[in-house]
């Protein structure tokens, strides 16, 4: 299920739903009670850590290239 993002109309609170696609976009704060709007998010980001890959990852020593 997509995670949509709303912010509320009255206070700002932002805040993150799991709602099918094909549920009503019409959502509550929870906070105030008012009503909140669907935003587009940035998505989810990638994060990489660590020092990276090697070329030792993915080959095995014993097969041919």
């Amino acid at each position: 299920m997509p995670t949509y993002e709303f912010k509320c109309q009255k206070c700002g609170h932002r805040f993150e739903l799991f709602k099918n696609i094909k549920d009503e976009a019409d959502e509550i704060c929870p906070i105030c009670g008012a009503q909140a709007d669907r935003v587009i998010s940035n998505g989810s980001g990638i994060i990489f850590k660590g020092k990276g890959f090697y070329i030792t990852d993915y080959n095995n020593k014993h097969s041919v290239s």
